[in-house]
């Protein structure tokens, strides 16, 4: 099953501001999301238990950039909400 990738508008903008390298580099992780936007055995996609029944989930890229996303399964569609700095994610959602 492949996965259309979404990213809100503030998520395009952060990519777009990116240099020309880390651009290149997160648009590749989050295009691998359409393939398998699951946690497996790669360690870089993770859920994380929010409570309120929403499932969200985090992953690591480059080690620099934290994205975080949903996945619609009936719709066959992964909503990218957030991109962040890893030491900004850490900050605003503490150590995950």
């Amino acid at each position: 099953m492949t996965f259309e990738v979404r990213v809100q508008r503030t998520v395009a903008d952060f990519i777009d501001a990116l240099p020309e390298k880390s651009r290149r580099i997160v648009t590749a992780a989050l295009r691998g999301l359409g393939e398998n936007p699951f946690p497996g055995s790669g360690g870089d996609k993770e859920l994380l238990a929010l409570g309120g029944g929403r499932e969200v989930y985090r992953l690591h890229i480059a080690r620099t950039y934290t994205a975080f996303y949903g996945v619609d399964t009936g719709a066959e569609t992964v909503n990218v909400y957030e991109i962040l700095t890893i030491e900004q994610a850490h900050k605003r959602y503490g150590r995950l």
